[in-house]
């Protein structure tokens, strides 16, 4: 029978110390390294006296020792650390499938399904799924000099950095069959999760991987576990799944481990807090060091990729294609229409011909991750159409960046920036993008972005900080920011946007809106007016106007600064006489105003004026 417990002969011991001492340790280190809550064990260890196997085994990894050389009567059917020879003579195709027969139920109810937000029942995952394409180049890590960025039209702006089409994307299946380590990064609410979910059940069911096992972790469950535990230990993890799905066998884990055939799906490195990240990442890099012949995919969001994993590759998951939308939108349709899946394919008909209209063109920006796209449908699904005003859709979309999305999945984030609440971070957003805006900036440097939070905090304060202190703050903001709203994103190195062009022109015209007093909502309706001939303030006066209670004040100024554009300008001054005039003419003319805007209009089409001349004289 094998041994439950080993303890180290005289000999092994003084390896294992000269070993230690190489390392320059001390014992809490090494506790820490085996991920043991106290160094007891490790006392033991070096005492000669008996300790569990798995820690025994994990004392000699870390040292870099043989175990059988440094164990006392080491036992000859005991499992190796590595190679295959604990494989050697097990059928592995057999206990492939009698693992996955184990647990195809627990693999089904934890990645079957999907619980939409707003969406009161769970669906399935094959019936709303659509194949995710992979950037294996990230933007961000891309270095651009911001001048080369300036003259980006709305829509490239929207797209830079999301994946262009002169940029290659790769189906999400053919990449992880390319790399044994994988990391994918996204930005929130693009589908990491859900494509690892994908994984998991498509391995299950043996149409991808059909040699490996299925393991999926949520890194955050694995934390909390560990945390109360006191052992951040992978392998103690999956062998209690494995015991919940009736595998007693302790041996089986580590014979599949050992042999190469388990997928192992780590979701959310950014959702482990701070001050537990370093001992999951810690194990996670362990775990895959030890058992380096298996299949991993782990995922994490683009801004907190700094959570470095050794012999990762690095790829990004691509933003929807046309094409992927339009097959999106037909899945949802058919999966929450209550009546008949013909009903649900002519309403997503109708959702496609109406994003297409050039009216709808802000959405089409929007809609390219599943989250934005999953809204656009819920939204339409209950109104036949798209909102009229788009402000209540920005609305409801920053509602989830802010906040919403992690709450719903239950994600507690590292409060980096905690004595701000939404209102103050409404209103930091709001003036970073009005000061940006007015400067035509798009695209900001991050020292600049972080002079702007700097600003804001130091107005925060009731004692000024001291510079070094406002700095360190600063960044951190930006990076909080970044990772948990997504709404500031790093589009080339050190060069950071808003990560859309609408909530930019949206916090704008909130900025405007939201204007603390009398005196200072004059002087922002006056600013913005001063822009009435730029058309890249068009659709700030649009979102503007549809934010106001009563748009009257702003109307009249605009009447005043047109009269006042139209004064200093005879050409114009002699069109409108002219307008008027013709105006006159007209028998049984209707008001004089009437008359003069269908002569300027007519004016500005002249390619249509002889249809009229063709009425008036048949």
């Amino acid at each position: 029978m094998v041994k439950r417990s080993l303890q180290a002969s005289e000999l092994g011991i003084q390896e294992a110390k000269r070993a230690f001492a190489l390392k320059g340790w001390t014992q809490e280190n090494l506790a820490g390294e085996v991920n043991l809550k106290t160094r007891q064990p490790i006392w033991r260890f070096f005492s000669g006296q008996s300790v569990e196997r798995h820690v025994f085994l994990e004392i000699c990894f870390v040292l870099g020792l043989a175990w059988r050389e440094i164990a006392m009567n080491p036992p000859a059917d005991f499992p190796e650390t590595s190679g295959n020879s604990q494989s050697a003579g097990v059928d592995l195709e057999a206990l492939v499938q009698k693992v996955r027969s184990h647990r195809s139920a627990k693999i089904q109810d934890q990645c079957g399904i999907l619980q939409l937000l707003d969406i009161s029942r769970p669906v399935r995952i094959d019936d709303i799924y659509i194949d995710v394409n992979i950037l294996e180049e990230i933007a961000s890590q891309q270095s651009v000099a911001i001048e080369d960025l300036k003259n980006l039209g709305p829509e490239a702006f929207n797209r830079f950095g999301l994946g262009t089409v002169d940029q290659k994307q790769v189906p999400g299946i053919q990449v992880v069959e390319t790399y044994s380590k994988l990391r994918v990064l996204g930005k929130p609410g693009v589908g990491k999760t859900t494509f690892l979910q994908h994984l998991a059940i498509q391995c299950n069911n043996g149409t991808f991987a059909a040699d490996r096992v299925p393991i999926f972790i949520a890194l955050k469950n694995f934390a909390d576990e560990s945390r109360s535990s006191g052992e951040f230990s992978l392998l103690t993890y999956i062998r209690q799944e494995f015991f919940t799905a009736g595998l007693t066998d302790p041996t089986a884990i580590e014979t599949l481990l050992q042999a190469g055939r388990v997928m192992l799906l780590l979701d959310g490195m950014d959702e482990v807090l701070n001050q537990e990240s370093t001992a999951v990442l810690r194990e996670m890099r362990r775990f895959a060091d030890k058992y380096h012949s298996n299949q991993f995919v782990a995922t994490c969001r683009t801004a907190a990729q700094k959570l470095r994993l050794r012999g990762f590759t690095d790829v990004e998951i691509a933003p929807f294609s046309q094409g992927q939308i339009t097959a999106f939108a037909q899945k949802w349709f058919v999966a929450f229409t209550k009546t008949t899946a013909q009903a649900g394919q002519a309403e997503s008909d109708q959702f496609v011909q109406k994003l297409d209209l050039p009216e709808n063109w802000q959405f089409r920006q929007l809609i390219v991750t599943p989250l934005f796209l999953h809204l656009a449908c819920w939204v339409f699904h209950g109104q036949a159409k798209f909102p009229t005003k788009r402000t209540e859709f920005y609305k409801q979309g920053l509602d989830l960046l802010l906040g919403k999305w992690d709450e719903a999945r239950g994600i507690e984030r590292d409060d980096v920036y905690r004595d701000f609440l939404l209102p103050q971070k409404l209103k930091l957003l709001s003036q970073i993008a009005a000061a940006s805006f007015e400067r035509g900036q798009y695209f900001f440097e991050q020292r600049v972005l972080e002079q702007y939070i700097g600003d804001y905090i130091r107005s925060l304060a009731a004692v000024p900080p001291e510079p070094e202190a406002l700095q360190v703050e600063s960044e951190a903001a930006l990076r909080a920011i970044e990772a948990q709203h997504g709404l500031l994103v790093e589009r080339a190195r050190g060069v950071f946007s808003f990560s859309y062009l609408a909530f930019q022109e949206y916090f704008t015209a909130r900025n405007i809106v939201a204007s603390y007093n009398l005196e200072a909502f004059e002087q922002a309706l006056s600013g913005l007016v001063s822009h009435l001939t730029d058309p890249h303030w068009r659709e700030i006066f649009l979102l503007t106007t549809a934010m106001l209670r009563s748009a009257d004040s702003l109307m009249q100024l605009m009447k005043q600064q047109i009269d006042a554009l139209v004064a200093k300008d005879p050409y114009l001054q002699e069109f409108l006489t002219w307008a008027s005039q013709k105006a006159q003419l007209v028998p049984s003319p209707p008001k004089v105003v009437t008359g003069r805007a269908f002569y300027l209009a007519l004016a500005r089409t002249p390619h249509v004026a002889s249809q009229f001349v063709l009425r008036q004289h048949p």
